[in-house]
C-alpha cells in the first residue's frame, strides 16, 4: 500500500474552511472590525493632534498598571507548587465579578450619561450604548471563532488549532481575554473624567493579580518550567497597554464615539465573562466557591466605583 504524506498545514486554508462553515460569524467580525478601525483611526488622529492636551498618557499609564498587576500575579506562581482547583475557581470568580461590575458602573452608566448629554434623549442615549454593546459582542464572537486558541478545560477552538502548539493556543486565549480589559481602560480615560478612568484601571489591575497567578499556574501544566510559565504569563499582560491605546483611539474621535466605545468595551468584557470565565469556574463542582468569588468581586468593584468615582 502506497504511503502518502499528509498535506502541508495552511492556516489560511483552515481559516477559509472555518469561514465557509460560519459565514454569519465572519460577517459580524468584518462589520465590527471595520467599525472599530474607522473609529480608531479618526480618534487617534484627533488625539495626536491635541497632544499633549489629551489623555493618551493617562490611558497608557492605566494599561501599564494592569500589565504590572498581571506580571505581579504571575511571579507569585514562582513560590507555589500547585494551586487548588477550588481556590483557582474562586479567584477567577472574583475577577469575573469585578469585570461585571466595572462593565455596569464604570462603562455602561457613564456611557449613557455622556450619550444623553449629546443626544438630549434618554432613549437615544441607551440605544447609542446598545450599539456599542452589540459591536463589542460581534467583535469578540468573531475573534473567538476565527482565532486558534485553547482554554484549559474547554479544549481547543478555532481554525487549525490541532496543528498549533498547546502553549501558543493558551497564550492566544489569554490575549483574547486581556484585549477588552485594556480597551476598557483606554475608553474610560477618553471622556476627560480622570475619576472614571482611575476607577476602571484600579479595578482591572486588582483583578489581574489573581488572574495572572491562575494563568501562570495553568501554563505550568503545559510542561513549562516555573520560570517559563511565569514569564509568558507576565507577557500576556502586554495586551493591556496595547488595548488601552486602541481604546482611547477608539473613543477619542467623534463625540458619539465615546459612549459607543464605552458600550463596546462593556460588551466585550461581558462576553468574556459569560462565554469563558464563569463556565470554566463551574466545571469542577466548585460552583458555590466561584459564585461567592463573583459576589465579592462585584461588591469590591461597587465600593471602588463609589469611593473613586
Amino acid at each position: 500500500m502506497e504511503h502518502t504524506e499528509p498535506a502541508p498545514f495552511s492556516l489560511r486554508q483552515a481559516w477559509i474552511e472555518e469561514a465557509r462553515k460560519h459565514p454569519w460569524t465572519l460577517a459580524s467580525l468584518g462589520i465590527s472590525t471595520l467599525a472599530v478601525l474607522a473609529l480608531f483611526v479618526v480618534g487617534l488622529f484627533r488625539a495626536l493632534a491635541a497632544y499633549p492636551d489629551n489623555h493618551l498618557a493617562d490611558a497608557l499609564y492605566g494599561g501599564l498598571a494592569a500589565f504590572a498587576a498581571t506580571a505581579f500575579g504571575a511571579f507569585l506562581a514562582l513560590g507555589l507548587r500547585r494551586l487548588s482547583q477550588k481556590l483557582a475557581d474562586g479567584m477567577l470568580g472574583f475577577a469575573a465579578g469585578m469585570m461585571l461590575a466595572a462593565s455596569a458602573f464604570s462603562l455602561i452608566l457613564p456611557g449613557i450619561a455622556a450619550a444623553e448629554d449629546i443626544t438630549g434623549s434618554r432613549l437615544g442615549a441607551a440605544l447609542t450604548v446598545v450599539v456599542g454593546l452589540t459591536l463589542g459582542v460581534m467583535l469578540m464572537l468573531g475573534l473567538d471563532r476565527f482565532t486558534p486558541h485553547e482554554h484549559e478545560y474547554v479544549g481547543k477552538c478555532g481554525p487549525g488549532c490541532e496543528r498549533i502548539s498547546r502553549v501558543w493556543l493558551f497564550v492566544f486565549a489569554i490575549t483574547l481575554h486581556n484585549l477588552p480589559e485594556g480597551m476598557a481602560i483606554g475608553v474610560s480615560f477618553a471622556g476627560g473624567d480622570f475619576s472614571v478612568g482611575a476607577t476602571v484601571a484600579t479595578a482591572i489591575s486588582i483583578q489581574d493579580i489573581p488572574e495572572g497567578l491562575a494563568v501562570a499556574m495553568a501554563l505550568r501544566t503545559a510542561d513549562l518550567s516555573a520560570w517559563q510559565a511565569t514569564l509568558i504569563g507576565a507577557a500576556t499582560g502586554l495586551m493591556e497597554p496595547l488595548g488601552a491605546l486602541l481604546g482611547i483611539g477608539l473613543a477619542g474621535g467623534l463625540p458619539l464615539a465615546y459612549p459607543i466605545g464605552m458600550g463596546l468595551s462593556a460588551g466585550a468584557m461581558i462576553f468574556i465573562v459569560s462565554h469563558e470565565v464563569i463556565p470554566e469556574t463551574h466545571r469542577h463542582g466548585h460552583q458555590t466557591m466561584a459564585t461567592m468569588g463573583v459576589m465579592i468581586g462585584f461588591a469590591v468593584m461597587m465600593v471602588l466605583d463609589t469611593a473613586l468615582g
